[in-house]
């Protein structure tokens, strides 16, 4: 199986070129920020009780936030990214990372639960337009040849917050109060912000338009591999999403052993994120199909051993790290499948990734609800897997239809 690869954009005009010991830099400032949109994705689920009590809801109500958040990511990050198609790729970082940061502030000082969903929804705007446009300038600063290690990098942010931002924020809001760890997450992404305006280079003027990016959607083989992973994410968040139950419920862990194992799951993300890397500088079809395989089998292995502590566990980790693999690998993916608007397929992925969240948490539910116990949303995981795996296999040969 051969493929081609997509190139890396020539320099705009203007673009100013950074020293080898300022690639780090730039790259770690883009990490930084996927570490603080990773942080504030996930912590409002460790704080549900906190908030419904202070807000006077239930739980289910105070879950509308994170259901408001995913709406916002999948609605925010074709949209901006497409708006903005003439801003200079440094300029509308700095715009999202303020906004998102204005967002976070506004929840932290919600009235109501009213405003919180409010304050969600727009959170989760700027979320896959970051995540994309700092895909494809990490890839411009690192150079050809190392787009894969530039995406993990970033992406490296974002699972490291699994492991270390998410557990922190929970401690802050359940010793500060719920609004102090969105007031934390302010603050990093204000740090953020100083870092991108550092260290991140400019890369502009840009040599694209709203019609341009337009163009890039009637891209058959585009909307095809973004159905793919659309669906076979929602391998691992039919797992994900109930992981807290099954691990008490079924495999017979206590509740404090949660948050351990959520950090275990999360170190899985991050290896996943760095072996992705490395694999999709070498071949980006190959790995995409190999990260469909491996969550499949890894989804099994789950299913057959969760009613035991250990083997549960490594089972999760393995779901980490190949999910995570295979969405490293889908998001380059999509980049290459737009060409000349690679910042709008990178963040096509994060709508993607979300409406798995969404479709895998609905499915699971479905099983668990119809009496087929915790471990049959690892099944349900498999089939979607699988529909995933399948709809690349078809049609993973295809190229770019459209580069206008």
């Amino acid at each position: 199986m051969t493929e081609t690869t997509a190139a890396a954009p020539a320099p705009a005009p203007g673009t100013r070129t950074p020293r080898p010991e300022h690639v780090g830099a730039a790259l770690f400032a883009l990490a930084v920020g996927g570490f603080t949109i990773g942080t504030t994705e996930f912590a409002t689920m460790g704080l549900l009780p906190q908030i419904g009590s202070d807000l006077g809801v239930s739980d289910p109500v105070v879950g509308h936030a994170i259901t408001a958040y995913a709406v916002g990511v999948v609605v925010g990050a074709p949209l901006l990214t497409v708006a903005a198609a003439r801003m200079s790729r440094k300029r509308l970082l700095l715009c999202l990372m303020g906004f998102y940061t204005v967002a976070n502030v506004l929840s932290a000082a919600a009235p109501g639960i009213e405003s919180l969903v409010a304050g969600r929804f727009l959170a989760g705007l700027p979320h896959g337009a970051f995540f994309g446009v700092g895909a494809a300038v990490g890839a411009a600063v690192a150079g050809p040849g190392r787009r894969g290690h530039a995406v993990s990098m970033m992406m490296t942010g974002l699972t490291i917050a699994n492991v270390v931002g998410v557990p922190v924020s929970t401690a802050v809001g359940q010793s500060l109060g719920w609004r102090a760890a969105f007031v934390v997450i302010g603050l990093l992404g204000a740090v953020t912000l100083l870092g991108i305006w550092r260290f991140v280079p400019e890369h502009g003027p840009v040599d694209s338009s709203v019609r341009q990016e337009l163009g890039t959607l009637r891209n058959g083989p585009l909307w095809i591999s973004f159905a793919a992973g659309a669906i076979g994410f929602g391998g691992l968040f039919a797992v994900y999403t109930y992981v807290a139950p099954t691990i008490t419920k079924v495999s017979g862990m206590s509740e404090s052993a949660v948050p351990w194992v959520l950090a275990v799951f999360g170190v899985g993300m991050t290896v996943g994120t760095l072996v992705g890397g490395r694999l999709v500088d070498r071949n980006v079809l190959r790995t995409v199909i190999g990260g469909f395989v491996a969550t499949a089998l890894s989804l099994v292995l789950f299913a057959l051993v969760g009613t035991s502590p250990v083997p549960a566990v490594l089972g999760l980790f393995l779901i980490a790290v190949t999910s995570q693999t295979l969405g490293l690998a889908m998001q380059t993916r999509l980049m290459d499948l737009s060409p000349r608007a690679q910042s709008l397929g990178a963040a096509l992925c994060h709508s993607a990734l979300n409406i798995g969240n969404a479709s895998g948490a609905f499915f699971g539910g479905l099983v668990i609800a119809a009496g087929y116990g915790y471990l049959a949303p690892a099944w349900v995981g498999l089939v979607l897997t699988l529909v995933g795996l399948a709809m690349v296999l078809a049609f993973g040969r295809q190229r770019a239809t459209h580069a206008a």
